[in-house]
């Protein structure tokens, strides 16, 4: 059986990693889809564990150079005290020893360890005692409330120290430029770094200021030579090759110096490789703040979980740990408390704001029997609820795992991207080579203005941008999708969604309220409105047919006190008879009256008008007369016309199917305006009326609420699901409407046209700086004679495109939908 699972991968750093990973997992047997994420480092594959297992997955990813975290599949530890990746593996080996234990992996990022066991065989304490053994804690994540904070707390320091590397290059790079450039353009120096009168100084002050800087960026070259020499060279490769050409040509220059050769001091190279490693340190500070910017809406959504609830243990009020909440227990909220799961309402009323969760800015009013959801905020009322859905369950874990499939997901637009940077570095490092050889042998006959060459090419042509151009918008633009109340569940739908011709909605429950309501009430003028409902709620009291309840809570909205009846009679196709104070009354349909011999002629039109605008009209009599009609129907939703308009406005088409009949719908679509209808469908037709469009070159977006709406969702381009509906439908479609407001279809829809448009800036960018750079630094403006590019010069320009990149994708987070 074939699974969709995720990973997080690890020692991915541009864009042609990514293809590396994703080649090398595409070609193992039993995966049938690989997809990588470089902005969040994921790897999603649809595999079948029958003839590979993660491990095996995990191995093949490790002999391509990165490093595979399995998934969660039983319990997560945090572990304290590793600082180097033999310490997880020491931990690893440990616990893997222990009988039961199938699969065990330790990511010293995240510093967690996932375990996968059999808990009739080992318990969790003898796993932590496994780890206590090799001389390290682990903690079971409910342990610890605050892991979500120290990941974010992790995440700070690493940008932190992103920043030290770069002040700390930044202190001796640029007392090394100047004294390397400085006097060229006529600034003074030290008598004891003169050049000329004292070239052995100048130089060594030159590498003394530079090997700092090669320390602390030591990471560039750790990461690229092993990626170079593992046979599938990245961005880092890049810059190490670059800045260590430059490196080591000053150094064999400056033994040169130190031999007598002292014209060598003007030909060094020490600044450019600091300066280089500082501008890129610089830049990579820059796009890990950006990528934290990308994902802030996760951030948001974890941190809206309570760490701990009140629940009832014993007759008393327990703080307990959120993760220590089970299905049905008692749990008490006051007012300004969030929520800790969700729950049914069992004693208690109140307002509550479920903004973050559904977008919906107005105060929900709950009571007795209705639902509440975990993260929300509680605001007026003190309540009690029974637990009926926790830690993965609830709405709110439902939601963060929804977001974070999008965002690890893959848009169609990237493979041309992928497609490139796969083999993009390696053509760069030829490239460079070339270049740098022809000027030597055709050009210019010097090693200096050769390597200069090399090395501009080889720093300026990072595929950084490129990699970073579809994910990040993607993540952008589905996070900002979660904010507003639509969730997006993969950068595929986002993409679809910008294509759609036309788009189809269910009527019951999507156009509609799904809830018949009294509409209008007609009366002869000595009988009130209200009399009328009083007699007619009371004879309907008890009812289960919907027009009769819609009756009764019309009545209870409106205070009206019903009356005892003393006798009732159900009459199977016409109506009802019931005896109220010794007085007979009739309620129902035409049948019913004409055959009590009751004349409607006064009411004919009126009800006839009345069911010509898709309401059903109750007939209500005594034994003598007519006393007037009360009209039931599933009401319009506000949002149905403002939403069907706007989607009009973008030349779209508009589309109503449903199963009732063409007198119904056509009525029913004329309140709303929309053209076409699709009337009496079966609902095992849905699917099928979807396809018929599809085949008139149509791209069909369905929107629907209910389980016979599943295949007509999972039939369309896009299938967009009302969050209110079932689970069915839910789960069949590609977009979920958290607040069940149609004006968010418009919004998605919105909303994909500015994050493809965003995409295709950042890909049109990030070609363009390459296309135009890479000329450039190979010398073809000073072939006509233009400038030559200095290395440092393409240093800042390559860091300067990947934050260019993320810099345009975070301009999605000002989108807002229409009003």
């Amino acid at each position: 059986m074939t699974n969709q699972k995720q990973f997080h991968v690890d020692g991915m750093n541009c864009a042609s990693c990514a293809q590396r990973v994703e080649k090398t997992v595409q070609k193992l047997p039993g995966i049938n889809m690989a997809s990588v994420n470089l902005a969040t480092e994921t790897l999603t594959v649809k595999i079948d564990n029958s003839k590979l297992s993660d491990n095996d997955l995990s191995l093949a990813v490790s002999q391509a150079g990165y490093s595979l975290v399995l998934p969660l599949v039983e319990s997560t530890f945090k572990i304290d005290g590793m600082t180097c990746a033999s310490c997880a593996q020491t931990i690893e080996k440990s616990v893997s020893k222990l009988a039961g234990v199938s699969k065990v992996a330790v990511n010293l990022a995240t510093e967690k360890m996932v375990v996968e066991f059999d808990k009739s065989v080992v318990s969790s304490q003898e796993i932590k005692q496994a780890v206590k053994d090799v001389g390290y804690q682990a903690l079971s994540e409910k342990d610890t409330a605050v892991s979500i904070d120290k990941e974010n707390e992790k995440k700070q320091k690493e940008i932190k120290s992103m920043w030290r590397r770069f002040w700390i290059s930044a202190v001796f790079a640029v007392p090394l430029l100047y004294i390397a450039m400085g006097h060229m353009i006529g600034l003074p120096l030290p008598e004891v770094l003169n050049p000329t009168m004292h070239s052995l100084t100048f130089s060594i002050t030159q590498l003394v200021l530079t090997i700092p800087v090669i320390i602390v960026g030591r990471n560039f070259f750790i990461g690229g030579f092993k990626a170079l020499f593992n046979g599938h060279p990245n961005m880092d490769s890049l810059v190490a090759l670059g800045t260590s050409a430059a490196f080591l040509y000053s150094l064999y220059g400056t033994i040169l110096v130190v031999q007598g050769q002292t014209d060598f001091a003007m030909n060094l190279y020490y600044e450019s490789a600091a300066v280089i490693l500082t501008l890129i340190t610089l830049g990579k500070y820059f796009e890990a703040i950006s990528k934290g910017k990308t994902s802030e809406a996760i951030k948001q959504l974890i941190g809206l979980a309570p760490k701990t609830a009140r629940v009832f243990k014993d007759g008393q009020e327990v703080e307990t740990p959120i993760d220590d909440v089970m299905v049905g227990d008692i749990i008490s909220v006051k007012p300004g408390e969030r929520i800790p799961v969700d729950g049914e309402i069992i004693k208690g009323f109140s307002s509550i704001d479920e903004a973050m969760i559904t977008g919906e800015s107005i105060p929900v009013e709950k009571k007795v029997g209705d639902n509440v959801v975990g993260a929300s905020v509680n605001q007026t009322g003190t309540f009690q609820f029974k637990a009926t859905k926790v830690g993965k369950d609830t709405t709110l874990s439902q939601i963060i795992k929804l977001v974070e499939e999008a965002q690890g997901s893959k848009a169609p637009i990237a493979q041309l991207a992928d497609k490139v940077s796969g083999v993009f570095v390696p053509i760069v490092i030829i490239l460079a080579l070339l270049s740098g050889l022809a000027w030597f042998f055709l050009g210019q006959e010097s090693w200096i203005f050769a390597l200069t060459i090399t090395i501009s090419v080889l720093v300026i042509a990072c595929p950084c941008a490129l990699g970073l151009a579809t994910p990040t918008a993607i993540m952008v633009g589905t996070g900002k999708g979660a904010e507003n109340g639509v969730l997006i569940k993969s950068g595929a739908a986002l993409e679809t969604t910008h294509k759609v011709t036309s788009i189809v909605f269910d009527k019951t429950g999507t156009i509609t309220a799904g809830k018949p309501k009294v509409t209008d009430i007609l009366t002869l003028s000595e009988f009130s409105k209200d009399e009328l409902l009083r007699i007619a709620a009371s004879s309907e009291k008890g009812s289960e047919h919907p027009l009769g309840m819609a009756i009764v809570e019309e009545a209870e909205q409106k205070a009206i006190e019903l009356l005892e009846i003393e006798s009732f009679n159900a009459i199977p196709g016409h109506g009802i008879q019931t005896i109220i104070k010794n007085q007979v009354y009739y309620l129902g349909n035409k049948k019913l009256m004409n055959d009590k011999k009751i004349k409607v002629e006064s009411f004919e039109n009126d009800a006839n008008q009345l069911a010509s605008n898709g309401k059903t009209p109750m007939y209500i009599a005594d034994d003598k007369q007519l006393l007037g009609i009360i009209a039931v129907a599933d009401t319009i939703k506000s949002s149905s016309y403002a939403a069907i308009k706007e989607l009009q406005k973008m030349n779209l088409e508009v589309i109503m199917i449903t199963g009732d009949n063409a007198r119904t719908a056509d009525a029913i679509a004329k309140q709303v305006g929309i053209d076409r209808v699709l009337s009496d469908v079966l609902p095992e037709d849905k699917a099928n009326m979807v396809k018929k469009l599809q085949e008139e070159n149509k791209k069909v977006a369905m929107v629907g609420d209910g389980i016979n709406d599943a295949p007509a969702l999972a039939q369309a381009d896009v299938g967009i699901a009302i969050g209110s509906g079932t689970d069915v439908a839910v789960e069949s479609a590609d977009i979920v409407l958290m607040r069940s407001d149609l004006m968010d279809v418009p919004t998605a829809i919105q909303l994909s046209h500015a994050t493809i448009k965003n995409i295709k800036e950042n890909l049109f960018w990030a070609f363009a700086y390459n296309i135009l750079g890479i000329p450039v630094a190979m010398g073809i403006l000073y072939l006509f004679g233009g400038p030559l590019l200095n290395p440092m010069v393409a240093g800042a320009a390559m860091s300067f495109s990947s934050v260019s990149v993320l810099l345009n994708a975070l301009r999605l987070k000002r989108f807002k939908p229409k009003e």
